[in-house]
C-alpha cells in the first residue's frame, strides 16, 4: 500500500526530473548548425574523392562510376544529417537508400570491385553524417548550450583515415601484383582439352600479345567451333584492364 507521503515524494522526484530534462533542451545556433554541416560535407567530399579519385579511378578510368559515387555519397550525407535533425529512424534513411539501389543497379551485373566501393561510401557517408560533433555544455546551469566536441571530430577523422589506411593498403600493388582478367571467344576448340593447354596457351599469347598466367574455359559452342576462354594475366605498371570484361558496344559507350 502506497502511503501519500511517499507518493508526494515520487511526484516531487518526477518534478525535478522534469526540471532537469526541461533544461537540457538546449538548442544549436545558426552559426553552429552551418558550422556542423561544413564539417561534415567537406569532410566527407575529402575522404570520398581521395577513395575514389586516387585508389577507385586510378586503376578502373569508369567515369560513370566515378561521378555515382561521389553523387551517391554526398546525398546519402545529406538526407542523413536533414532526417537526424528531424529525429527520423536511421534504419528508414538506410531502406530508401537499399530501395534506390535496387531501382538503379537491379537491371545490370555490377562488378564486385563497384559494389565494395558503393559500400565503403556508403558507410563513409553514414559515419560522417551522423557522428555526434556537438555535445551539450552546463546541462545543469541555467544556460545550456552546445560546444564543438572535439574528441568526438578526432575520432571521427581517425575513423576516416582508418578506412583510407586499409584501401590504400589492400589497393597497393605489392599485394594486388596488378592482375586482370580477359574474356575471349576461341575459335580453334579442338585445342582446349587438358592434353594440348600448353599449345593453347602459346596460341593465345601470340594473338593477343600479352603473357597468360593462367586460363579457364568456359561455354563450348560445338555447332559454332567456338568457346568461352577466361585469361588471367599481369598487368604493367600504369596499365589498366577496364574494358577486358566488356562484350557489347553498348558498355563500351557508357565508360
Amino acid at each position: 500500500m502506497i502511503s501519500m507521503q511517499d507518493l508526494d515524494e515520487y511526484n516531487l522526484a518526477d518534478e525535478n526530473f522534469l526540471d532537469v530534462q526541461s533544461i537540457t533542451d538546449a538548442m544549436m545556433t545558426t552559426s553552429q548548425s552551418l558550422t556542423e554541416l561544413a564539417i561534415r560535407f567537406f569532410l566527407n567530399l575529402l575522404v570520398c574523392w581521395v577513395i575514389v579519385g586516387l585508389f577507385y579511378y586510378r586503376k578502373s578510368r569508369r567515369r560513370d562510376y566515378y561521378f555515382t559515387f561521389m553523387v551517391f555519397s554526398t546525398a546519402m550525407l545529406m538526407l542523413l544529417y536533414i532526417m537526424g535533425n528531424v529525429e527520423v529512424g536511421v534504419g528508414l534513411t538506410l531502406g530508401l537508400f537499399a530501395i534506390f539501389g535496387v531501382i538503379r543497379y537491379r537491371t545490370e551485373t555490377v562488378p564486385i570491385r563497384e559494389m565494395t566501393y558503393l559500400f565503403v561510401i556508403i558507410a563513409i557517408a553514414a559515419m560522417n553524417g551522423l557522428a555526434p560533433l556537438y555535445r551539450v555544455v552546463g546541462a545543469t546551469s541555467d544556460t545550456p548550450h552546445y560546444a564543438l566536441n572535439g574528441s568526438a571530430l578526432l575520432v571521427t577523422v581517425l575513423s576516416n583515415f582508418l578506412v583510407v589506411a586499409l584501401i590504400w593498403v589492400l589497393e597497393s600493388e605489392k599485394l594486388l601484383h596488378h592482375t586482370s582478367t580477359k574474356l575471349v571467344l576461341y575459335d580453334r576448340i579442338d585445342l582446349i582439352v587438358p592434353e594440348r593447354r600448353a599449345e593453347l596457351i602459346a596460341d593465345l599469347e601470340k594473338r593477343i600479345g600479352v603473357k597468360v598466367d593462367n586460363l579457364e574455359v568456359g561455354h563450348v559452342d560445338f555447332l559454332k567451333d567456338a568457346a568461352f576462354i577466361k585469361i588471367y594475366y599481369t598487368l604493367g605498371k600504369e596499365e589498366t584492364g577496364s574494358i577486358d570484361q566488356i562484350t557489347r558496344a553498348k558498355d563500351f559507350l557508357e565508360q
